[in-house]
């Protein structure tokens, strides 16, 4: 019987925050976000975890979460590697900007055989996100080519110390993904957002905007395309070859327009956190205390 797998995108070091902003304990016994997302995969029913690092980082993190995280759940480790290509491929030579979360997640292929999440490694989704996918992953009725992703109230993952990236969805009237656009600089200006538009212009947006925070259900079709993908933007990458990047919502996004694909958004109303700026950290310890007292976490997640 194939598992279901919660793949962990935990390879970026933060270059905004500063360090490698995944391995900054945020909880009253040391723990990480991972541990809290990790937790509440496991309550929802995931059998394997699926960490993306960097080959560099692996003595750290395995000392820091992995070690720990083997003795509660079955664990599967890939690197992430400029140099992994398609075969007539190789690294430019100046290139050091890592290849983006589409080819991350193709490193996974020989790690997975069932259906899987996907999340980042700096982001607390909350416990309903990871139980609707789970759900949504093992209901037999849904087809190969449908997915779904967790969607987020734009609201609800807003950064006070800074301007934050979003997926901004537009969403059909029975509930599945028509366009998702990559969108930056946003912050809250009163009751509603502000942005900075492809061309530079500044828009506006809805607080209550369903926006992806790269939280996903893919089953293994979802490798045949990540590989055909790759091969097209390492085809194209022209003068953009030392820093353009292959995302995972971008090819997403393609294949529910080309028709490859149907995406469910399975709409939560659970407040997003993590670390995206220095300043976010002591905000982030302040709501994992909150949650404890609660009594949503225990004060110690995992011996």
């Amino acid at each position: 019987m194939s598992e279901t797998s919660l793949v962990i995108m935990a390879a970026g070091v933060g270059s905004r925050y500063g360090g490698i902003k995944q391995l900054e304990p945020v909880g009253p016994s040391g723990e990480i976000i991972m541990d809290y997302s990790i937790y509440d995969a496991m309550e929802a029913g995931f059998d394997k975890v699926v960490f993306i690092i960097r080959r560099d980082l692996e003595k750290d993190f395995k000392e820091i979460i992995g070690n720990r995280i083997e003795r509660q759940i079955k664990v599967e480790y890939v690197f992430q590697e400029l140099s992994d290509l398609p075969g007539g491929f190789s690294k430019p030579e100046e290139r050091t900007k890592p290849w983006g979360t589409g080819q991350a997640v193709l490193c996974c292929k020989e790690a997975i055989d069932g259906p899987f999440a996907v999340i980042n490694a700096d982001d607390y989704y909350g416990k309903e996100a990871f139980h609707k996918i789970y759900q949504f992953l093992n209901d037999p009725s849904y087809e190969d080519n449908q997915y779904c992703m967790a969607g987020f109230i734009l609201g609800n993952t807003l950064s006070e110390n800074g301007t934050v990236t979003r997926g901004v969805c537009k969403v059909s009237e029975n509930g599945r993904l028509v366009d998702i656009s990559e969108t930056s600089g946003i912050k809250a200006v009163g009751s509603y957002a502000e942005a900075t538009g492809k061309t530079g212009e500044v828009i506006s947006i809805d607080l209550n905007s369903a926006v992806s925070m790269n939280m996903w259900g893919f089953k293994t079709s979802l490798f045949h395309e990540l590989e055909q993908g790759f091969v097209n933007f390492l085809t194209n990458l022209g003068a953009e070859q030392l820093k353009k990047e292959y995302l995972l919502p971008e090819v997403v996004g393609q294949m529910v327009h080309h028709g490859k694909a149907e995406v469910f958004v399975l709409g939560t109303s659970d407040r997003w956190f993590g670390v995206t700026y220095k300043e976010d950290k002591e905000a982030v310890v302040k709501s994992f205390r909150t949650l404890i007292d609660q009594g949503i976490y225990p004060v110690r997640l995992f011996s």
